[in-house]
């Protein structure tokens, strides 16, 4: 006879979530921000140019992509406990390398680490290992766990460029992969419990349970249409954004400005959607994030009228893009049940990481074909108009099994 983890008492939930929490800050931090630092002194010292360093981070999003449904599969089988301390250990290697890099050929391959690495310790990784843990409490603490997540950029932007300004890139590498080795990965290994199915001691079992059954059908893939185009936006913009507005007439220190005010709208999505609670549906929540995605992209396409457009961007996307995190965790469980959710979790993650490398290069053809960045917010709507189609479409599917 099979055995389930019995679900932590409040007490030891908040000890897990604090401590996903500080892990999702560093990891995101590292393995994700810290580029936006680091390209140019890499670029620099290696003699190469920013595209090619931009290049080998859009190639680790890609080997995060193909690596996903491989990382979800183990995370049921062995536990987030297990995998995201691997992907923590995994990442301080990644750096490491990163460091000694003396061409672009272990550039790439560092880069190619960390992509294994963001697959196996971010936001689609820590979420069926949450949901393992959490039983009836899995939203309320998914969402808690996001307002960490998006303290990292504030806390690692800084960071990595006050050690580069001091140290150079490569003991800063070396700095994060510290990081990495000596604060996640303990955290992963001591504060999360082993959540494998254990036999139970006093009964064999002759008959071990099947297989949970794989979520698939049409259902399946209308979502992973909506996520994948839905990630190519936030891509987009996170590459763009402070182009786009520039282009539109503001003035460098407006468009900062307008941009900078992303993350703190984020975090104030998410304190909404956690007071929100269960008086709103996922599903709910989900429909009305695209709807005022949609809003922030028409607003960044007429942002040279003016100046308040652009902040009404940043207002509309920064918390769409908050709240769509949430969804991205709890939705999957709401369509197709949470059993083998790391499975469907990594698979869902697939299209998605893939749309993410594809982005900031498809943009920048665009912008480089003539059109300029006057016609990227219309169609970013337009994605997004399609984005929120196929969330619908995965929710009707969904309803008529």
């Amino acid at each position: 006879m099979s055995a389930a983890p019995v679900p932590p008492t409040r007490a030891v939930l908040i000890r897990i979530v604090v401590a996903l929490g500080v892990v999702q800050i560093i990891t995101w931090g590292i393995l994700y921000y810290s580029i936006a630092v680091l390209a140019a002194p890499i670029a620099g010292d290696l003699l190469l140019s920013q595209s090619t360093v931009f290049a080998a981070f859009s190639a680790a999003l890609a080997v995060s992509g193909l690596a996903s449904p491989r990382v979800g599969r183990a995370i049921d089988s062995h536990g987030g406990r297990r995998v995201l301390t691997a992907g923590c250990v995994l990442g301080a290697l990644a750096f490491a390398l990163i460091a000694t890099a003396a061409g672009p050929l272990t550039l790439f391959a560092g880069w190619a680490l960390v992509g294994v690495a963001n697959a196996a310790c971010t936001y689609d990784a820590a979420f069926p290992a949450l949901s393992q843990l959490a039983g009836s409490s899995y939203r309320k603490a998914l969402t808690a766990l996001t307002l960490f997540g998006g303290l990292a950029s504030t806390v690692f932007w800084p960071l990595a460029w006050m050690l580069e300004a001091h140290a150079g890139w490569r003991l800063t590498c070396f700095a994060l992969a510290a990081i990495l080795l000596l604060i996640a990965a303990p955290l992963c290994w001591f504060a999360l419990p082993d959540a494998r199915r254990t036999p139970a001691r006093d009964t064999p079992d002759e008959h071990p349970p099947a297989p949970a059954p794989r979520a698939g059908g049409a259902a399946f893939m209308w979502l992973a249409a909506s996520f994948a185009l839905g990630a190519f936006v936030v891509s987009a913009v996170g590459a763009h954004a402070v182009g786009a507005l520039a282009a539109s007439g503001l003035n460098p220190q407006t468009a900062i400005l307008a941009a900078s005010l992303i993350g703190p709208m984020q975090v104030i999505g998410r304190m909404l959607e956690f007071a929100a609670g269960a008086r709103v549906s996922p599903l709910q929540v989900g429909k009305a994030a695209f709807i005022v995605s949609f809003a922030g992209m028409l607003m960044l396409w007429l942002a040279g009228l003016s100046p308040w457009l652009a902040f009404g961007f940043a207002a509309c996307y920064g918390m769409a893009n908050g709240v769509m995190t949430i969804v991205r965790g709890t939705v999957p469980g709401e369509l197709f049940g949470r059993a083998a959710y790391g499975d469907t979790m990594g698979r869902l993650a697939r299209p998605a990481f893939l749309a993410k490398a594809a982005a900031p290069l498809a943009i920048a053809l665009l912008v480089a074909d003539g059109s300029g960045y006057d016609t990227m917010g219309a169609v970013l709507a337009a994605i997004t108009a399609l984005a929120l189609g196929a969330f619908l479409a995965a929710n009707a599917t969904a309803r008529r099994k």
